[in-house]
């Protein structure tokens, strides 16, 4: 990785791109912002994007795509099948993850929608580091269950952990003498707890255990570039091997490996490694069913164009390099003045711990997404809440409540500048001081699947119009 040093001892992420296109941004007043939120139904998903200013809600589909990638879009074959852009893209990919089988799909959830349909049966186990949302749904509706066997640590919000995505390997043993596992997944790195990494020992101990028993390992790469980045950096084995070796190592480890192309190589997009032609085959005879003609999966060519040079890009340091330093220049602005965050920063995006920035709010009034609302009215900044919200409520109707609450500020790669950054640290740091303020939300709109999707909530009191006279007498007449 790149060592820059400013000679003033100044230690700051510094950009190996330039901008070539630009988009205006337009920042709100706060009644606004207001107004804006409160059509929503308090649901970030639900705002509309005209009405954001920083859009910091995930990094799917919406990191920047390069200069080459643009221009590749204009080289597509618009085959229905066969589609010399299509091959084009196999050859790279199999080549990079030393697998012969691909697969395209349309996103990483399609992929995951197809791995359930084929491989889980009734009443079967998935293990995991730790879910993502959309993957426990699929394995639930295909009639399975999630057993999450994340380590202990990956659950502490502030530590020096290096790896908290990595799986618990004594109970992995456990649960295999149990019998009837469908797979093991390994998701690297774990989006709903920080974006934390799972190092390349943890993942080789799991792909030992589950050859030793003939369990299939399936392997979510959507945020695999960052896990690179912190596999290199914080892992001593990783060291001295190159983007390329690491990605290598890790592939061994598994017999599929699924991929968002949105978050992985910043085109849309999706696709499937295979190790086993039986297996491939299996996956395939479902792909005109769901996706389209297994040469383009649902995927339009010049998305398939683009993805095939991201994928090159996956092997550049400075790519892999520039989200998770970004990630952590604002983890350590924020931890400086005592914010709530969590440690080590991960990939992905910054993470607040809305536990502790709103200790007052119960968890059955969504603290994380109270501090979502209040943070987009202060600053037009738009987050995911990534916690109670983000559970759907058991069979019962009862509220399952999320082991973490946090608030995710994603950083899509090459997309914001630095003094966008600072502006977003400058009023987090301005809203934890008048945390106080904040109160929590209740339901009025609540869908009994992925209710953060679609549901609409409103506050418990009239805080945020508190909220807006504290902004505007500290503020005056600043947006």
């Amino acid at each position: 990785m790149n060592n820059i040093e400013f000679i003033n001892g100044e230690k700051v992420p510094l950009e190996m791109h330039k901008v070539r296109v630009v988009q205006k941004l337009k920042l709100m007043p706060i009644e606004d912002r207001i107004n804006a939120i409160t059509i929503a139904g308090n649901n970030a998903h639900l705002l509309k994007n005209e009405d954001v200013f920083l859009d910091m809600l995930t990094d799917s589909g919406v990191n920047a795509m390069s200069d080459k990638q643009v221009a590749a879009m204009l080289e597509a074959d618009d085959a229905y099948a066969g589609s010399a852009s299509y091959y084009k893209l196999e050859e790279k990919i199999r080549k990079i993850f030393d697998m012969p089988y691909f697969l395209p799909a349309h996103q990483g959830r399609a992929c995951e929608h197809l791995l359930s349909k084929v491989f889980i049966k009734q009443n079967d186990i998935v293990p995991m580091n730790y879910h993502f949302t959309t993957t426990k749904v699929h394995v639930e509706l295909a009639g399975g269950k999630v057993e999450e066997l994340i380590t202990d640590e990956g659950l502490y919000v502030e530590s020096e952990v290096a790896f908290k995505g990595d799986m618990d390997i004594i109970k992995l043993k456990q649960l295999v003498e149990r019998g009837n596992i469908a797979f093991v997944r390994v998701e690297a790195g774990t989006n709903l707890i920080g974006g934390q990494p799972v190092s390349l020992r943890n993942m080789r101990g799991v792909s030992e255990i589950c050859k030793k028993h003939g369990i299939k390992t399936v392997l979510d790469a959507s945020l695999l570039s960052d896990n690179i980045y912190f596999n290199k950096i914080r892992e001593e084995q990783c060291s001295n091997m190159s983007i390329t070796e690491i990605i290598l190592e890790i592939s061994k480890c598994f017999d599929i490996i699924y991929f968002s192309a949105r978050k992985l190589t910043s085109s849309r997009g999706g696709g499937m490694l295979f190790r086993n032609e039986e297996d491939y085959t299996k996956v395939r005879e479902l792909i005109p069913v769901y996706e389209g003609f297994s040469t383009y999966g649902g995927i339009s060519v010049r998305e398939i164009e683009s993805m095939a040079v991201g994928i090159d890009d996956l092997l550049d340091e400075d790519f892999v390099s520039q989200g998770p330093i970004f990630i952590a220049e604002i983890t350590k602005l924020l931890k400086e003045v005592g914010v709530p965050v969590v440690t080590p920063a991960g990939g992905l995006g910054v993470h607040l711990n809305c536990e502790k920035f709103v200790p007052h709010i119960p968890k059955n009034q969504y603290p994380a997404n109270s501090v979502m609302s209040a943070l987009y009215i202060v600053s037009g900044i738009r987050g995911t809440e990534r916690g109670t919200m983000s559970t759907d409520k058991n069979e019962n109707g009862e509220e399952v409540f999320s082991k973490l609450e946090l608030l995710r500020l994603a950083l899509p790669r090459r997309v914001f500048t630095l003094s966008q950054i600072k502006y977003a640290v400058d009023r987090i740091i301005w809203l934890y001081k008048n945390s106080n303020l904040i109160g929590g939300l209740k339901f009025i709109e609540e869908p009994k699947v992925l209710r953060f999707f679609f549901g609409k909530l409103e506050p418990i009191g009239d805080w945020q119009q508190n909220l807006k006279q504290k902004f505007k007498q500290d503020f005056k007449n600043s947006l």
